[in-house]
């Protein structure tokens, strides 16, 4: 079984694979003054909940992370107490597979290549993702499987957060779908602007990027939903095609294969 851990901003995924199979899953706060110590009694506690995935069944850990200070603690916790795993950390030097059509390639996250590595291993190009997190990332593949930009817009909770911290007289409200799009109090408008106002924002980069990805069959170009907050938005836009949960990690186990044992 391979172990497998997305560190992003706000929370940190992890997720256990038999095979190419999902069979246990994690979200967890990312606190980037957490020590290796800590990050260990963490990790063995959620394994020990089931004795199925404790240490001696795990064959292999895969991490990215964009999360600099915590990356360097996952590291030490890696050496520390994982010792005797391969490992893979995805960093400059590691195979993904994905050639990088950017100005300046390093500027690209390591969970935006992972997405492309695993948008092109289950739908071929070209495709976007668009990845609901901290930020709203949309990743433009090509049809040659290549990660050539994308876009990125403030994620769902820090615009709420935003809104309620500069708007006296609207507070912060519960991120669920409303009943409708005329809202008739304050909470209902609020919800409405946020997920119908995200749906519409979706939609229109994710159409403009088709069509330049694809000028002459826009259609051709695979729409693929990710992330934490996907669930609020995705069922509103029409022109999403898959929603994956587990892309990043996914990806993650496709480039663990690659280098450690392919």
């Amino acid at each position: 079984m391979l172990l497998t851990i997305d560190v992003g901003n706000t929370n940190t995924v992890l997720v256990i694979f038999d095979g190419d199979q999902v069979i246990e899953h994690w979200r967890i706060a990312t606190d980037p003054v957490r020590t290796a110590d800590e990050l260990a009694v963490t990790l063995n506690g959620l394994l020990s909940q089931n004795p199925r995935y404790d240490k001696q069944n795990i064959n292999g850990i895969a991490l990215c992370s964009t999360v600099p200070s915590v990356l360097h603690e996952m590291r030490e916790m890696l050496r520390r107490y994982h010792y005797d795993l391969p490992t893979l950390i995805v960093e400059p030097g590691v195979k993904t597979g994905v050639s990088v059509r950017m100005d300046n390639p390093k500027e690209v996250g390591t969970d935006r290549i992972m997405n492309t590595v695993a948008a092109v291993h289950l739908y071929g190009g070209p495709a976007i993702v668009v990845d609901f997190g901290t930020s709203t990332n949309f990743d433009a593949v090509s049809a040659k499987g290549e990660f050539v930009g994308g876009a990125l817009a403030p994620g769902i909770e820090i615009s709420v957060d935003a809104l309620s911290r500069r708007a006296a007289q609207l507070l912060k409200v519960e991120l669920t779908r409303p009943g409708r799009v005329v809202g008739k109090n304050t909470v209902e408008a609020l919800q409405s602007g946020i997920i119908y106002g995200f749906a519409g924002q979706v939609e229109g980069i994710a159409r403009r990027m088709a069509a330049e990805l694809s000028p002459e069959d826009p259609s051709a170009v695979t729409v693929i939903a990710t992330g934490g907050l996907a669930p609020l938005v995705i069922e509103e836009v029409k022109i999403i095609d898959a929603y994956e949960p587990w892309l990043t990690l996914i990806g993650l186990r496709l480039v663990f294969e690659r280098n450690i044992v392919g």
